[in-house]
């Protein structure tokens, strides 16, 4: 407990100038603190250093070595594999919300959208917090750059949540393409489906929505080789219409 409390009382202190003004950005703070030595290896695995680095403002949800401990067994190792990097960065970019958000403004929140996209629910617990289903167990520690929430577990996106990212990615596309290819612009509805698709592709991990990544590759694939706009529209717009009915 004596080196836990010292360690969040370093990590107060060695952020700060003479005059109370924060020195150290949010990646230095962490590193200065010494509780968070996994959280800052995943950081640089996933190349979010330079990006944690700007200027922001971030509101980081710290998972403390203990959090990540937590995990089953082999998790961080396989989470920190090159061939992996994708899936870390959307764990990290999880714990990550734009702007300086205190305690007691989160408090009123119901919830938060994180740096990639997905939310976050936001619980009072006493005189504490609940992110998810983490506690903060320190708050409002500040950096050159923004907020820093120590949290006691790590946060992992849920299925839910990435479902819906997909439902929103495809309703945008329907929405704008729908009226395009009515109006016989069969390529732009194209384009606009595709570019979709590849969006889904990119944000949604198979291991979080296995249906539709399937579902979406698979017409991708059809409507690269189909040639034809028409096609390659229709193509897309009955995978978005498996998906939606899939998790509706």
């Amino acid at each position: 407990m004596k080196n836990l409390l010292f360690s969040f009382t370093s990590l107060i202190l060695l952020g700060f100038l003479a005059n109370g003004a924060p020195k150290k950005d949010i990646v230095d703070t962490a590193i200065g603190a010494g509780n968070f030595k996994t959280l800052v290896t995943a950081i640089k695995t996933a190349d979010l250093v330079d990006t944690l680095k700007k200027d922001g403002p971030y509101t980081v949800f710290a998972p403390t070595d203990e959090a990540f401990a937590k995990l089953p067994e082999g998790t961080i190792e396989s989470l920190l594999k090159h061939e992996n990097k994708k899936k870390l960065t959307e764990i990290l970019t999880y714990h990550v919300i734009p702007g300086k958000v205190k305690a007691k403004k989160a408090a009123k929140l119901e919830s938060a959208e994180t740096v990639n996209g997905l939310e976050i629910t936001i619980n009072p617990t006493g005189e504490s917090l609940m992110i998810n289903n983490s506690l903060i167990v320190k708050a409002d520690i500040k950096s050159s750059n923004g907020i820093i929430h120590v949290i006691d577990s790590v946060l992992i996106p849920s299925s839910k949540s990435m479902a819906n990212k997909t439902n929103h990615i495809i309703m945008n596309a329907i929405h704008k393409g729908v009226p395009m290819f009515n109006s016989g612009h069969h390529s732009q509805t194209a384009s606009i489906y595709m570019d979709a698709g590849n969006e889904i592709l990119n944000q949604c991990p198979s291991s979080m929505c296995p249906v539709s990544m399937s579902t979406i590759k698979t017409a991708m694939l059809e409507a690269s080789s189909a040639g034809c706009p028409t096609s390659q529209s229709w193509i897309m717009r009955n995978a978005f219409d498996e998906v939606l009915a899939s998790v509706n």
